[in-house]
């Protein structure tokens, strides 16, 4: 996975980026955003919901994944610059308050996103030097002590290229094609048991429909990173023409992946044994394959969470530091260090969230939570690709037909609602994370008007406002 962060807007005193990602760099790009800690960890959480029929969740979060990115697709290659679904919304609505608040869920996101990630590393960083790790303190503090180590990192300050992006999405891809490949031989051989494709586990007093819409709720989180490629339009080579089908192909090569995945996984180990722990691909590589080395399994899960678990608190850190810069936020969340020029105020106060966030919420409410602050940015953004339909560019570019943003919108608002069967802690962490932003705005917008006297105009191009949450 790549950092979002290595796009930026051209301004009038700004140069062009230099346009170095053909489609073949981009394709990788975007299935390595979109790879990460949902389908490593939250497969179990998933077949927990629903039981055997595991696939079909992916399946449909893959359909509301492809609905969204149309709305994408029709608005970098009518606006080919970065920014992100914060400069769309700013364009399509003008409300600042507005603005503010979805580059807030944004970051969020990011930070519900890498704290899952680091319960998911802990479980797996005992599984690989085979320690015992029965008492849940220990799995908790483990998982704060990679975040602190993720802290360190980011305050000494950490590029990534594309062809490190390249290296990464294949080592994060292999892990999932060793599942696939043990999966279907184990399948030739005889082996695991299909009849529970079919099968759905309920709660008394549920349907299948609504077991399935929870569950898809809780998978979005395995689809969501593909909207982070459009900060990389500026250093595409003819992004208008090269977007849409990478994109798409992107998006479908992922989904076919994860279902896949699904498939093999319910098929060799039960649904109540996924649901059990954070090593759900462990459990089946063990069941299909046991002369496998399940420590090189772990190494390659630890790594694609550690990953996702660092650019996202790269993405979080930046995104205070440039509302702070921003003056949409507290000016001290501003701060560098003087060598290393990283924010490092803002790394020790999401680090903080991040330490909060790892004690109070299990994986299943941090996943969850991610996938509801993301389908509210991305049921926005459907609408805003409406609204800008009246905003008329001269060159060509992609047209989503009008049916899909539609169906986008009203999508995310279900899975997003309490309709979809969405757990309520989902709603509790994302209410109070939020809550904080709101606090420290109203601060900045007091200190603003009454004591400097002076106005803000808060213009989110000035700063990369999309990132990695898989």
């Amino acid at each position: 996975m790549s950092e979002s962060s290595s796009a930026a807007t051209t301004t009038e005193d700004r140069p062009e980026l230099k346009r170095v990602m053909g489609p073949g760099l981009l394709l990788l790009f975007v299935v390595g955003d979109i790879l990460g800690t949902g389908v490593y960890a939250l497969t179990g959480k998933v077949a927990g919901e629903v039981g055997g029929a595991v696939w079909l969740p992916f399946l449909c979060a893959f359909v509301v994944a492809m609905l969204t990115a149309t709305s994408y697709l029709e608005l970098v290659t009518k606006y080919p610059k970065a920014g992100g679904a914060a400069v769309y919304t700013h364009k399509a609505f003008g409300i600042h308050f507005l603005t503010f608040l979805l580059t807030f869920a944004v970051m969020c996101s990011g930070l519900t996103s890498a704290s899952s990630a680091s319960k998911a590393f802990s479980e797996n960083f005992f599984k690989a030097v085979k320690i015992d790790s029965s008492h849940g303190s220990i799995l908790m503090l483990t998982a704060l002590a990679f975040m602190a180590l993720i802290a360190l990192v980011n305050l000494r300050g950490v590029g990534e290229s594309v062809k490190a992006n390249v290296v990464l999405t294949l080592i994060e891809l292999s892990g999932l094609l060793i599942v696939i490949g043990v999966g279907a031989w184990a399948l030739a051989s005889g082996d695991g048991d299909t009849s529970r494709l079919t099968h759905f586990s309920t709660p008394d007093g549920e349907s299948p429909f609504s077991a399935v819409t929870a569950a898809t709720a809780l998978a979005f989180f395995a689809m969501v990173g593909f909207e982070d490629s459009v900060n990389m339009a500026e250093e595409t080579k003819d992004p208008v023409k090269i977007f849409p089908k990478i994109m798409l192909l992107g998006l479908s090569i992922t989904g076919v992946i994860y279902i896949l995945v699904a498939i093999s996984a319910v098929a060799l180990v039960s649904p109540d044994e996924l649901n059990k722990g954070a090593t759900p691909l462990l459990k089946v590589i063990q069941a299909g394959a046991p002369g496998f080395p399940l420590q090189l399994f772990a190494w390659i899960t630890m790594f694609a969470v550690a990953n996702s678990a660092l650019i996202n608190m790269l993405m979080a850190s930046r995104l205070l530091y440039g509302m702070s810069h921003e003056k949409v936020l507290p000016g001290p969340l501003g701060r560098v260090l003087h060598k290393r020029r990283t924010p490092w105020v803002a790394i020790l106060f999401t680090t903080l969230l991040a330490f909060f966030l790892i004690g109070y919420a299990d994986l299943a409410a941090l996943g969850g939570t991610t996938a509801f602050l993301l389908l509210c940015v991305f049921a926005i953004v459907n609408v805003a690709v409406l609204v800008l339909r009246r905003d008329q560019v001269e060159h060509k570019h992609f047209h989503a037909p009008t049916a899909l943003p539609v169906l986008g919108v009203v999508l995310c608002v279900y899975l997003a609602s309490p309709l979809s069967g969405r757990a309520s802690a989902d709603y509790q962490i994302a209410g109070w994370l939020m809550l904080v932003g709101v606090g420290l705005w109203a601060v900045t917008w007091l200190l603003n008007k009454y004591v400097f006297k002076r106005t803000t105009d808060f213009d989110p191009s000035h700063f990369d406002s999309s990132g990695t949450v898989n």
